[in-house]
């Protein structure tokens, strides 16, 4: 049976930018829906363990954190961005407070209470706000909280979008979005949502990867549906390895947050013996780049399977108080980390590319913004600093809200939109090509297009894309949808379009490193790597 319903904005995505989103618009009486894949806690934004970074040290200043930014950037950041998103971090902070995140405090000498900041690597100063380790954990249960007590804003779990919708807008050869259809995987049914506004929230495309920190949701949905209704994307070249991840076969890629090497935390072979020396000044809070570069450089050089990090110098009750949710995982796998070092291993971890954006989030596409991890806004250059991501969400999250809000009054309403047709299309006995396909791009991305690579690795990759693309589509055309064929359905396009990027970047710089082109070509102006449908 046919399900249609219609909303003022839709926002794909229930992370820290989709309900920051929808707080701010449901204040103004605007009727939001939020699209939540599996469940509301199922993102990226729930499991991030370091923080927030904003300036409120004495010492600080916003000029430092711009520094530090553009420097991490490696010369592809918009400085215009970047001053912007660091000069809204003291306010981002203060409005989640208003939403009941309760951060980490500590006592003054004066016996004033004020918020504690860690330091991670590329910060000059300490600046991250955070719960403990579980930062992500404290915005997300307080935003879904706040949203599922807000009558303006209706929650959906297990909805997963085929495809956005389009018509032509009144500008010439333009178009606009309408809305989306989107499979409810609990009735296995396609259900057609128009909007006035769809906004873009769905997180980054890191399950690409054989190895990632993130969640399994991370398959890149919201870049491949922004790309095949046609808007642009940009930097996807750039995927942001995290240096420690816990190695463990049980584990499913647990990250040690780069706050423990904030600490004092250090970074050491099976011996014993130290090595981020040998590569950078800054040791341990080296940018992320280097310090996955170096350990993925001694675990091959060695033949090893993993380096170790070592916190275990530092007090029982400093270790519990700072890192409780790190030490309770850890000692589930035997591992006391107030008493031995930890297992660790490089795995992907950010987007620092995506659907190119503006300072408001607006896409190529009418009344389409991107927010969060899934858009390329500018902030990060080619290699994100730690902790600027959920302060990205919440800034873009009121940037796009400011702008909705002005426009919706003089957005029409959605036209007719005809019903999914599936008229055409039977279940799938052949459910095992969708499993082998998965496996084999995400393999072949973690060989062939990982922390270093080359022109004939690229190569590689493209021509088993190219063929996996032809498999996906004969299959998509001829079976029912479900939520694993969407996905793999994504993943290839997002897959093609890191590729595309990388080819096209004749050097290295930042994260994407090429024993090709080994040296930064500073010969000419830096450019970001745009790609068009």
């Amino acid at each position: 049976m046919p399900y249609s319903t219609n909303y003022d904005v839709l926002i794909i995505g229930s992370g820290g930018a989709g309900l920051s989103l929808a707080l701010k618009l449901a204040e103004h009486s605007t009727r939001v829906a939020v699209l939540s894949k599996l469940a509301l806690t199922s993102g990226s934004t729930y499991y991030a363990q370091g923080g927030i970074s904003a300036v409120f040290d004495a010492e600080d200043s916003i000029e430092s954190h711009i520094e530090d930014t553009l420097d991490a950037g490696a010369g592809l950041c918009n400085p215009e961005i970047v001053r912007l998103t660091v000069t809204h971090g003291k306010s981002s902070i203060d409005w989640l407070r208003q939403q009941g995140v309760l951060f980490t405090e500590e006592q003054t000498l004066a016996g004033e209470t004020k918020l504690h900041l860690n330091r991670e690597g590329g910060h000059s100063h300490r600046r991250i706000v955070h719960t403990n380790d579980a930062t992500g954990k404290a915005v997300s249960l307080s935003l879904i909280e706040r949203a599922k007590e807000h009558a303006n804003i209706q929650l959906f779990e297990y909805h997963n979008v085929v495809d956005l919708i389009t018509a032509p807008d009144s500008a010439a050869s333009a178009k606009r979005v309408i809305g989306a259809y989107v499979l409810d995987t609990q009735t296995h049914q396609v259900k057609t949502i128009s909007a006035r506004v769809v906004v873009l929230a769905t997180g980054g495309a890191n399950k690409v990867y054989l190895y990632s920190t993130n969640p399994q949701s991370s398959t890149g949905d919201g870049i491949a549906l922004a790309w095949r209704a046609g808007c642009r994307v940009s930097n996807m070249e750039f995927m942001q390895f995290h240096p420690t991840c816990l190695y463990h076969p049980q584990a499913r890629s647990f990250l040690i947050s780069e706050a423990v090497r904030g600490e004092g935390g250090k970074l050491i072979l099976p011996d014993g013996s130290s090595f981020m020396e040998n590569f950078d000044p800054r040791g341990e809070l080296a940018p992320r780049d280097i310090v996955a570069r170096a350990i993925d450089h001694e675990i091959k050089k060695r033949g090893i399977d993993c380096v170790y990090l070592d916190i275990s110098h530092k007090s029982e009750q400093f270790i519990r108080e700072h890192f409780p949710t790190i030490y309770q995982r850890c000692l589930e796998f035997d591992i006391d980390i107030t008493k031995q070092p930890i297992p660790v291993v490089p795995a992907a971890h950010y987007t620092c590319g995506g659907v190119l954006t503006d300072s408001h989030a607006r896409t190529d596409i009418a009344n389409l913004y991107a927010i969060g991890e899934v858009a390329c806004t500018g902030l990060h250059g080619a290699n994100r600093m730690a902790s600027n991501s959920l302060l990205e969400c919440l800034v873009f999250a009121n940037r796009a809200s400011e702008d909705i809000l002005r426009k919706l009054p003089t957005i029409p309403s959605p036209p007719h939109i005809p019903d999914w047709d599936e008229s055409q299309v039977s279940d799938s006995d052949e459910e095992v090509v969708v499993s082998h396909n998965w496996d084999e791009l995400r393999h072949f991305m973690w060989d062939y297009v990982g922390i270093v690579r080359t022109d004939k690795r690229l190569n590689r990759a493209m021509n088993r894309v190219q063929l996996l693309k032809k498999e996906i589509a004969e299959y998509y055309s001829n079976f029912r949808v479900t939520s694993d064929l969407l996905e793999l359905r994504n993943l290839v396009i997002v897959a093609e379009l890191i590729i595309r990027c990388a080819q096209q970047r004749k050097e290295s710089r930042g994260l994407h490193y090429t024993l090709d082109y080994p040296e930064t070509d500073n010969s000419k102006t830096p450019r970001n790597t745009v790609l068009s449908p």
